[in-house]
């Protein structure tokens, strides 16, 4: 089950409201602003509203949530958002829309104006359907359901891939040698882009000071750069604010770029260039987790346990080390500075179900007298009078 009790910005919240949560992302500079939507479909946001990142056509900031009601009824597949904070948002039905922070066209749709409304953006989008959205700092990625990738916005380091540092105000298809790709995965660190095609090839481009591209040298890419990896097939990438972590079809986890918190795993704090192992233990990886405002990386296990290394709430951990938490979304909550989701996060609706449907089963059950439920990660006890029948 969800448990936002781990973010402070839902301790706004009452527990009634709590309990009908189904998606949430907290972003914003101190992890201060939040979106989420409920059971019942609705959005909700809450926090300091910078630039009008809530969405509400007001800079007004809010400790109650309100309803956001042009986006209430729309089912979100996903949502990502930048520094300024800006919102790239996809529905089941692939549409997009922004608003927020918009000094640099990073909403997509022509303007420099802040959006303080979701915008939907369908220019060169029309007749495609979004399945994935990510956003660096100031620009933004989209990908299609047929495996195209689309970006606009800030581009003084060719992070969205149009051969130019212009700045891009609408989507624009990123082609170059993807053109004849078909992307499986798309990822944004603060200035730089990643995509995954489906054979395991990793294509990377935009800023590169730090070695986050992984090509072994410090030139900034304008353009896709295929990645060396040594015959490893890629199926996921992550960026953190100027690292890059992969994870391979086994199970294994490679990381490069800037390592000044240990964020790479590598047991010290020298940046790489190239694709370096991370050794986190013999079970095999099954996911990683970073995002463009944190100098953080989590991985989650198929035996599932949870590891984070990097910046650890102001200290530095250079190894991946063993946590008692159960999702790597807990590793941002708890660990991350700021404390920002790393993705959407989301419950199954029928979770919310679980504890009262459980008690009833076992209540209706005459074998059980002593239950034990685990709820928000804690036990609770209830004792059932036997039966005078």
């Amino acid at each position: 089950m969800l448990d936002v009790g781990k973010w402070p910005i839902f301790s706004l919240c009452s527990e009634e409201e709590l309990q009908l949560i189904r998606q949430a992302c907290v972003f914003g500079s101190a992890g201060n602003e939040v979106l989420y939507t409920t059971v019942n479909d609705e959005v909700f946001v809450l926090g300091t509203n910078c630039c009008g990142c809530l969405g509400l056509g007001d800079v007004q900031s809010t400790i109650e949530p309100r309803r956001l009601d042009s986006l209430s009824g729309k089912k979100i597949a996903c949502l990502s958002y930048g520094s300024g904070p800006h919102i790239v948002l996809a529905t089941t039905e692939g549409e997009v829309f922004t608003w927020g922070h918009n000094a640099y066209s990073q909403l997509g749709n022509g303007t420099t104006n802040h959006g303080l409304v979701p915008c939907h953006i369908s220019t060169n989008l029309s007749n495609k359907q979004v399945i994935e959205v990510a956003c660096g700092s100031y620009h933004s990625l989209v990908l299609t359901s047929d495996g195209e990738v689309f970006a606009w916005g800030y581009n003084n380091s060719g992070q969205v891939g149009s051969g130019s540092t212009a700045n891009q105000p609408i989507p624009r298809r990123v082609t170059s040698c993807l053109q004849n790709k078909v992307v499986v995965n798309i990822a944004c660190g603060q200035m730089c882009s990643m995509a995954v095609v489906d054979n395991g090839e990793v294509y990377v481009w935009g800023y590169n000071g730090n070695g986050q591209l992984g090509l072994g040298s410090g030139g900034n890419q304008s353009t896709p750069c295929r990645l060396a990896l040594q015959g490893a097939r890629v199926q996921r990438v992550a960026c953190g604010y100027a690292h890059t972590l992969v994870l391979t079809d086994e199970g294994q986890v490679y990381a490069w770029g800037a390592n000044s918190y240990g964020q790479l795993g590598t047991g010290n704090k020298s940046n790489q260039s190239y694709p370096t192992p991370v050794a986190v233990e013999k079970d095999r990886i099954i996911e990683i987790a970073a995002c463009h405002s944190a100098h953080t990386s989590a991985a989650k296990t198929q035996g599932g346990h949870v590891y984070m290394w990097g910046q650890c709430r102001g200290q530095s951990v250079v190894l991946p080390h063993l946590t008692h938490l159960s999702c790597t979304d807990d590793v941002f909550a708890c660990f991350a500075t700021p404390a920002v989701s790393w993705r959407l996060l989301s419950v199954e609706p029928d979770d919310h179900l679980t504890v009262a449907e459980s008690l009833k089963r076992e209540f209706d059950n005459p074998s059980t007298a002593d239950l034990r439920f685990l709820v928000d990660g804690k036990y609770i006890y209830a004792h059932k009078v036997p039966s005078q029948n």
